[in-house]
């Protein structure tokens, strides 16, 4: 099965459950009010137009961030997630440059930071086949988590049988190539904050025509070169801010 999930913003009643059960299964603070994503903060609900909707990583069907990563610290699996690797992260932050949608978050108030973003409750949920908490928890049926196929033949089955309360435009299943994560909804997207000029092709190939572009000792051997010394780097400051902690 290849992962999905299916926002509904004409179903969604603002409760945040989905939010907050994100952030107790990754041990994230709770903070009162409304929170824009960040590094602490992997999915969020939000308003405008008096609508709510959900805001969280869309996992790229092939993701502009991982073609991005000279280290292969972020990953598409097999099921669909896009997860992370911090032990290998260089802290270049091309992710956060490279992805369409504005999600890659960096913790700068750490002494060593990581890239943060929603991971579909990989290793938590996804791998061992159960659903993700934010769909778990959502009460009003706006999350809902199934195969993409499916969940995109559901989006058009509710578009074709209710006209009136959706736009004609599935978010995601175009958008940079298609993604994991689609959305449904009853006002344009840009209404609601969404970016609306994104290529329908995957972002990777634009990484690619510029890598071609390079002589290939320094696009490949030079960056395998300089992040295998940002990986040993990074691993030894872990282990001695571990060790300092500990103490």
């Amino acid at each position: 099965m290849k992962a999905a999930i299916l926002n509904d913003s004409t179903r969604c009643v603002g409760c945040t459950a989905c939010a907050l059960a994100c952030k107790e299964i990754n041990n994230l603070p709770k903070q009162s009010g409304v929170e824009k994503l960040s590094a602490t903060t992997w999915t969020t609900v939000q308003s405008a137009n008096g609508i709510n909707f959900r805001r969280h990583c869309m996992h790229c069907k092939e993701p502009a961030c991982v073609s991005a990563c000279p280290v292969v610290a972020l990953e598409k699996t097999e099921q669909g997630a896009v997860i992370y690797d911090a032990d290998k992260c260089m802290g270049c932050r091309y992710c956060m440059i490279a992805c369409p949608f504005d999600i890659p978050s960096y913790e700068w108030s750490k002494a060593i930071p990581a890239v943060q973003k929603c991971i579909f409750c990989y290793e938590k949920a996804l791998s061992k086949g159960e659903s993700p908490a934010c769909t778990a928890a959502c009460p009003a049926g706006a999350s809902v988590f199934g195969d993409h196929e499916k969940l995109l033949q559901e989006a058009k089955k509710r578009i074709r049988e209710n006209p009136d309360r959706y736009v004609d435009h599935i978010y995601g299943e175009q958008e940079a190539g298609g993604t994991s994560v689609l959305y449904l909804s009853s006002v344009p997207f840009a209404d609601l904050g969404f970016a609306s000029d994104l290529r329908k092709d995957p972002y990777p190939e634009l990484t690619w025509k510029v890598l071609s572009q390079l002589p290939k000792v320094v696009s490949f051997s030079g960056i395998a070169l300089i992040g295998t010394w940002w990986i040993i780097n990074r691993r030894m400051k872990l282990e001695e801010n571990n060790r300092n902690e500990k103490e």
